[in-house]
């Protein structure tokens, strides 16, 4: 019999918790499946309607509704890595008897469930988008996919450090869950950083998840552009938290698997 190799059982554990994680997320029926797909266009319909209502529709010099769809698509694609993986060491904790399944797998898994769920609504969105003849035109889509890979790996390194975390402290998912709310009201998903006042524009820096929009969509869009991005800043968070999850992880490996 011949030995698999370290990176072949990888590939197994994590084609084999990648289906499972896709059968729970759509566990519920139908029901769920549509709520997975339809909340995104269901936001985007609420801001499109909030902006009709109260401010004027005619002063953007970009199409607002892919604007929205594409923030909206970036920034959920974040929260719920985020969100999803906060329990995911507890929630697959029987799996660990299997010395081939490490608590890191999960997250791994979870993060792939969510970046293909947010593939097929990109898609989506793309196939309404041409069909009703929205400004579906991209500066340069090199740039918003790198804003994408890197904004999954920001994700990535955020959501170990809070999965680690909530193993010991059971108010983190709570705690995670109101953040998120606030994060998207400062993430520049509603408006671009130049729309803003100069002061709001300085304490808005201060969040890497805003540096991540105005990647996506100042690439996106001709009329607007990155120069609020501080590519060095966002570098050095990301490092540190990725840093940060696999140090604590390693060192309590061996705790998360016996609590």
């Amino acid at each position: 019999m011949v030995k698999r190799s370290s990176f072949k059982i990888f590939l197994a554990v994590q084609n084999a918790l990648f289906l499972r994680e896709l059968s729970m997320r759509f566990s519920s029926g139908r029901i769920g499946i549509f709520w997975t797909f339809f909340e995104p266009f269901f936001q985007i319909m609420v801001f499109i309607l909030i902006k009709l209502l109260i401010f004027n529709s005619g002063d953007n010099h970009f199409d607002f509704a892919v604007f929205l769809a594409l923030n909206f698509t970036a920034f959920n694609m974040f929260k719920n890595i985020v969100m999803k993986s906060t329990g995911a060491f507890k929630a697959n904790k029987a799996l660990f008897i299997y010395k081939q399944v490490k608590p890191i797998d999960t997250i791994i898994a979870r993060t792939m469930v969510e970046i293909f769920i947010t593939g097929i609504i990109i898609l989506i969105f793309l196939l309404i988008g041409f069909y009703f003849d929205f400004d579906m035109v991209v500066d340069d889509l090199s740039m918003v996919g790198f804003g994408f890979l890197w904004l999954m790996v920001f994700a990535f390194a955020f959501a170990l450090v809070v999965a680690v975390f909530n193993v010991f402290v059971d108010s983190i998912g709570k705690l995670i869950s109101f953040f998120m709310t606030a994060l998207m009201f400062t993430s520049a998903v509603f408006y671009p950083i130049e729309a803003l006042p100069l002061e709001l524009q300085h304490w808005l820096m201060y969040n890497p998840v805003a540096h991540f929009m105005e990647i996506i969509h100042g690439f996106y869009f001709e009329a607007l552009d990155d120069r609020f991005v501080s590519y060095g800043y966002i570098f050095l968070w990301t490092i540190i938290l990725l840093y940060m999850g696999l140090w604590l992880y390693v060192k309590l490996e061996k705790r998360i698997i016996s609590i």
